[in-house]
Order: C-alpha cells, then structure tokens, then sequence
C-alpha cells in the first residue's frame, strides 16, 4: 500500500491541475491531428513496414517515414534513420556535417549538454571539431533571456558558420527555450546576417506546443527517437529535418559523399518508427501532465522545482533541486523501484563516458536510455538536481513519482 499522507497530496493536486491538464489535452489534439494529416496526406500503407537490408535502395518506408516529417515540420528535407545512435550522435554528424576547419560555431545558450564537449572540443578530443580546425565561441543566457546585445556584437564583428541553439536545459538550473523565444531570436539574428544557419537541438522538445522550430524560420532542427517521436516504440534512431542542401550534408556525412540518403536500410524499424510516431502527441501528454504533478507536489512539499507547475514549457524535463545528494539518490531509487524493467535493481551513482561527474540513473525503460519513458536522472554534484521526464502513459508516471516521494519523506 501507498502512503496515506502522500495519496492525498496527488489528489489534491490533480485536482488543483485540472486547467492545466486540459490545456495539455488542446496541444495533444492539435499535434494528433498534424501527425494523423501526415499519415493520410502520404497514403501510409502496410508495404511501408516492410524492410531493406543491405545497402537500404529504394526503402519506401523509410521514404514515407521522411516525408511525414517534412509535413509535420513543415520543412524541405527530413532524415530519419536508425542508423543514428543517439541525440549527441545525431547532433554530432549535423555540426561535422555543417562546419569546415576555419569556420566558427556559436551557441548562444551557454555550454551545451556535456555529452557535446568531446565533440566541440571543449573537452581535449582528437576526433573533436576543434581538432579539425573548427572554433567555438558562447555566449551565456542572462536572467535565462537570450543576451541580445552580446549576440549583436559577435555577428557584426566576427563570421560565423552556425549557430546553436539548444533549446532543453541539460544538466543546467537555466529554464529551456519556448517556441515564442526561439522565434523572436532567429528573426533577431536573420535581419543581422540572413546567411548564418541556424541549428536546433529540439531533444526533449518536439510536441510539448502546436509549433517546431522549422515552422519559425530554423534552418536545420536536430532530435532523438528514444525520446518525443518515438513514441516509446522506436529501439533507437534520430532526425534531422530542414533546409534540403543541410540535411543532404548531413545524409552524406551520416552515409558517405555520393550516396547520402539513398542509402541506409531499415532493418524491419519501419512500423515501429510510424506507429511510435503516431503514438507520440498522447505519450507527450502523458509526460507533460506527470511533470506538472511532480512540479506541483514537490513544490508542495517544500522542494525547490524548475519548473512551477504553471509556467509554460518548452519539453518535458522537471527538475527538482533537492540541495543534498542522498535525497537526489532516494528520489531516483523510488523512481527505479516502480518501473515496469529492473524494478529490483538499485540504482548507484556511476561514471559515465561523456560525463565530468558521477551520475545517477534511473530508467527501468524498454528501450535502454529511453527518456520518453519515466526515467530520472541527475549528476552527483551540487546542488544535487533531479532530472525527471517522460512516461508513457499519465497513470504509469503518477505511480512512479509516488514511490519516489515516499522515498524521500521516509528519508
């Protein structure tokens, strides 16, 4: 059985959150009705679920697949393959795709996740952007506001290639980007150098509003299918969708020059990526309302949250800032105790390839690292902050989060 005193604060605050969780259902119904139009639009049939091997030629699922993402990003060009092994990987082909030695990347939102610090450079790599010659700059957000005038200065003094702009916080206490400030800086930027191509990294972000980045003029927009798109039934996979001559570099940078992507073969993941695309405006949904929740009961609780259960989102991360490291591990552990996979397993903080710091993981997915289902997470640092997101279904998350509050208040 539950705890009694901690049942009655989920009930409370489901009640208190009814607004809002109707607001989500809005957003849920829009993006179901672009993913359905998709569908139809490209006369999804059953010969698409069938697979290619080998060099992949004429895959018309994946061909299918490719088109439903341009229409649902309202885009020239989308890349969807399996052969991405993971968000930083398919960020890391965009960037070796984009930039050339001499030319200058630019983030202006601070240091990127720490998985990209081997790829830029920040940390020494030899297979590092900045080992092929290629220069990075950032500039901080300030009071979690682009800093308009330090991004003035930079683009009428210097040139630069790219500019990244990663909208999720990452392991960070600043807030993530919403679609509304995204569009206000990419305008800012275009009227300074219509040139600089703007790249997106949309992880964590895709169907929490009715709007993706392409839609408010990103050149080129960068993702995972084991987190939003996949629904929770995609085994692995990333995208990237936008402007045609970025996403072929890129199919040539993933494949090889001269092929790009015509190649690439499906391996039997066609109905899998469709079906789990299908899925995913419900399944976000279910994230986003087992966020508020959590937001609404740790704030209730006297924990600090990022962020409050009202405010706008921009993905499906909640952050609570525990400020001591054995409840940040007590949190997880409940987390991991009322998963569907290793609910006997006891998550330990552990060194990470990637990673400064020890991290704890909690994540008893289907799909291992999957973050659309439950899963939390965070580096054993001060001041010891909880990364939670996703859940496949409303019902399996708020389970999950009882537990692990019981957790904490038995600490």
């Amino acid at each position: 059985m539950f705890n009694e005193r901690v049942l009655e604060l989920i009930k409370k605050a489901e009640i208190d959150l009814k607004d809002i969780y109707l607001k989500i259902d809005e957003i849920n119904e829009y993006n179901s009705m672009k993913v359905l139009s998709a569908f139809i639009n490209n006369k999804v049939s059953t010969e698409h679920f069938n697979t290619t091997t080998g060099y992949g030629y004429n895959d018309l699922g994946r061909e299918v697949i490719e088109n439903i993402y341009k229409d649902i990003f309202k885009c020239d060009a989308a890349l969807v393959r399996s052969q991405f092994i993971s968000g930083t990987h398919a960020l890391t082909v965009c960037l070796f795709a984009l930039l050339r030695p001499g030319d200058t990347l630019l983030s202006i939102t601070g240091k990127p996740y720490d998985t990209l610090d081997s790829v830029i450079g920040i940390r020494e790599n030899d297979s590092s952007l900045k080992s092929f010659g290629v220069c990075y700059e950032q500039i901080d957000l300030i009071d979690n506001e682009f800093d308009y005038d330090k991004i003035k200065e930079v683009l009428t003094t210097k040139k630069i290639k790219v500019i990244e702009i990663q909208r999720s916080k990452g392991y960070s206490t600043r807030k993530s980007i919403t679609i509304e400030k995204l569009a206000l800086v990419i305008k800012f930027i275009k009227e300074i150098d219509k040139d600089v191509i703007i790249m997106i990294d949309n992880c964590y972000c895709e169907f929490v509003s009715k709007l993706e980045p392409t839609e408010v003029g990103a050149d080129i927009v960068v993702g995972s299918l084991i987190k939003n798109l996949g629904g929770g039934l995609s085994p692995n996979g990333g995208y990237i969708v936008g402007k045609k001559d970025l996403v072929y570099l890129a199919s040539e940078r993933l494949t090889c020059p001269g092929e790009g992507d015509e190649v690439g073969p499906s391996l039997g993941l066609n109905k899998m990526f469709l079906q789990g695309l299908f899925f995913a405006p419900s399944v976000v949904s279910s994230s986003l309302k087992t966020a508020v929740l959590t937001s609404k009961v740790l704030e209730d609780l006297g924990f600090q949250v990022e962020p409050k259960y009202d405010e706008e989102r921009a993905d499906i991360v909640q952050n609570i800032i525990f400020n001591d490291e054995e409840k940040l591990i007590k949190y997880c552990e409940g987390i991991q105790s009322n998963s569907p996979v290793d609910s006997f397993v006891k998550p330990i903080p552990f060194d990470m390839p990637g990673y400064d710091d020890k991290v704890i993981m909690a994540s008893g997915s289907f799909v291992s690292g999957s973050s659309i289902e439950l899963s939390c997470d965070g580096p054993i640092r001060p001041p010891y902050i909880a990364y939670q997101q996703g859940s496949l279904t409303y019902e399996y998350g708020k389970l999950g989060i009882i537990k692990a509050i019981e957790n904490i208040i038995e600490k």
